[in-house]
């Protein structure tokens, strides 16, 4: 019994590092967004799209980094169209970050049929584990290093978004806009700065999927990850650090199921992998009617007007 809840455990560290790496590049993207008073529901179709680009990169190249690279950059463009469209006179965000991810999907899937069969070199982990006896436990410190370069960027978002000028510019647009004007701040340009920003962290998320875990291309890969790190985002109250502990409790949830049927637990399986789904029908509820969220919300956002 003993060891089978230590399976268990070990089995959901090491798919809560690996399940948690795409939630955390698009929450940060999406908070960078959020902090500038828009909404990017689109982020979906930046990592699907970002997916198909790196693994066709990498497997043209040989380079899985160069794949990474070309998914930030698919995210970039997709993330600057989305930001330029909602700049326009009565655009709704929301439902523009609708038609993106619509958008950015199809593309993904059109241009990324030749690349269901063929295998793209893959990112390599960092193997973190070699002094474990466990093999169990040394395949769950295989951590890839995308996982950390997260970490690293939320401490810098929440570093920067304190302590310098262009942190102060984004919370201040997101929280007034015409405080921002006050300021001598474009709000549109801080915002479709932010929102391309925003959607190029998406499109590392999606190399991850292709070229690391599970490491393949195919059109079924996201499993709606991208929508529910909005909810993630609000979950974290708009704080980068929040939003690693939050994406690693995701993560678990979406491993309990796979760590279950490990030690022969398949009942209920199908339940035990919907538990990232029901997490975020939680989050979602229990955001609606948590004041404290309300407040720290940045004031900009169409969702507390």
């Amino acid at each position: 019994m003993a060891s089978g809840v230590e399976t268990v455990l070990i089995a959901m560290l090491g798919g809560a590092i690996r399940v948690s790496t795409p939630y955390l590049f698009v929450a940060l993207g999406e908070t960078i967004t959020e902090k500038s008073g828009r909404i990017n529901l689109g982020l979906e179709g930046n990592l699907v799209l970002g997916a198909m680009v790196a693994y066709a990169t990498s497997f043209h190249s040989g380079l899985p980094w160069l794949g990474v690279l070309a998914a930030f950059g698919s995210g970039l463009v997709l993330g600057l169209i989305h930001g330029a469209v909602c700049s326009l006179p009565k655009v709704n965000d929301i439902a523009v970050g609708i038609a993106m991810m619509t958008f950015g999907i199809g593309i993904a899937f059109f241009l990324g049929k030749p690349y269901i069969q063929p295998q793209a070199p893959r990112l390599e982990g960092l193997p973190l584990g070699n002094w474990a006896t466990n093999p169990a436990l040394k395949q769950a410190l295989l951590i890839n290093p995308l996982f950390f370069l997260g970490i690293a960027i939320a401490v810098v978002l929440w570093w920067a978004f304190a302590n310098t000028r262009p942190g102060l510019i984004l919370r201040t647009t997101g929280d007034s806009e015409a405080s921002a004007r006050a300021l001598g701040v474009n709000p549109i340009k801080v915002r479709i700065l932010a929102t391309v920003l925003g959607g190029g962290l998406a499109g590392v998320g999606g190399a991850f999927l292709s070229l690391s875990y599970p490491g393949s291309w195919n059109e079924g890969l996201s499993s709606g990850q991208g929508l529910m790190a909005v909810a993630l985002v609000i979950f974290a109250r708009w704080h980068p650090l929040r939003c690693v502990v939050a994406a690693l409790l995701f993560g678990a949830a979406g491993a309990l199921g796979p760590a279950l049927q490990s030690v022969g637990i398949s009942q209920g399986y199908y339940f035990f992998n919907a538990a990232p789904y029901i997490l975020t029908l939680f989050i979602m509820i229990a955001s609606a009617r948590s004041g404290a969220t309300q407040h720290q919300a940045p004031g900009e956002l169409s969702i507390v007007k």
